[in-house]
């Protein structure tokens, strides 16, 4: 990989990353409930999740699901309905001090985050851009590797933004009718989100 191109990877990672998406908008979330660093497995969850579905797609998964349309069909429905239960609990949510003492439901764990990859479509967008825009020739499972791994690296601070962001806010969203307002928005921002899965 040349100079120029390791540029060029290292802004498409950069601004796709760190642009609003479902992994974004529930990392803000994680922030605000859990704070930043009960969030970091999350994060790099995230990551590496991301680092594995960029190296199947460049070692040929999108000829799969080309040849069984059905399981990509599968997995978008699946992640509709992912997508959907997060948006309702974070409607419910409560108080960021009050649920980090006694909420009983955790941090998204980094399995859990790097499996929902897999059903994030603009995971996979970033994935199927990424290969299609700067592969080139160079297919082979190094090429792809070094690939995943630039991006990966580029990944986990942009997003890892978005979690800090929302630890910042934690103190300010402790009263009723600022989070009422944040919960609100993220759960239709999160909604939103879904209609590129079953609108493709």
């Amino acid at each position: 990989m040349t100079p120029q191109t390791a540029f060029a990877v290292c802004t498409f990672a950069a601004v796709s990353s760190i642009t609003p998406g479902p992994n974004n908008l529930m990392l803000l979330a994680s922030g605000v409930r859990h704070g930043f660093r009960a969030s970091l497995p999350h994060m790099l969850g995230i990551t590496f999740g991301f680092i594995v579905l960029m190296l199947s797609t460049g070692l040929g998964l999108g000829a799969l699901f080309e040849r069984w349309p059905l399981l990509h069909d599968f997995l978008r429905w699946a992640g509709a309905g992912y997508l959907t239960v997060l948006a309702w609990q974070l409607w419910q949510a409560d108080a960021p001090q009050a649920s980090r003492a006694s909420d009983s439901r955790p941090p998204m764990s980094f399995i859990g985050a790097a499996l929902f990859q897999w059903v994030n479509p603009k995971a996979w967008l970033m994935a199927v851009g990424a290969v299609a825009g700067f592969s080139g020739s160079e297919t082979g499972t190094w090429a792809m590797l070094t690939l995943a791994l630039l991006c990966g690296v580029v990944n986990l601070p942009c997003i890892s933004v978005w979690a800090y962001g929302g630890a910042r806010l934690s103190h300010w969203l402790s009263r009723a009718r600022p989070r009422q307002v944040f919960n609100t928005c993220m759960a239709a921002l999160l909604m939103a989100c879904i209609y590129p899965m079953v609108a493709s």
